[in-house]
């Protein structure tokens, strides 16, 4: 099972590494702007998922906007220190 920190270390492998195909590449290829929309998507579709989808529904969703925020987070230099002394 993946933990936020595994995600992050698994993201941030790929973003160094490039490998063809990956998903992640491509969304931090077309940049900040690109990312940013699909966080809005995401976070929009967490929420109707709450109001009408059930749990498990809504946890797909969460962790696709984790996913993004994740990606966010490598695009603009974040570390999981940055988040963690904010929380």
């Amino acid at each position: 099972m993946k933990t936020f920190e595994s995600l992050f270390k698994e993201l941030s492998e790929k973003a160094q590494t490039r490998p063809a195909g990956s998903l992640t590449v491509g969304e931090l290829d077309k940049g900040t702007h690109f990312i940013g929309k699909k966080i809005v998507e995401e976070a929009g579709e967490t929420w109707i998922a709450a109001e009408y989808e059930g749990a498990e529904r809504t946890a797909e969703e969460m962790s696709q906007l984790i996913y993004h925020l994740q990606v966010m987070m490598i695009d603009r230099g974040i570390t999981l220190e940055d988040i963690y002394k904010n929380l």
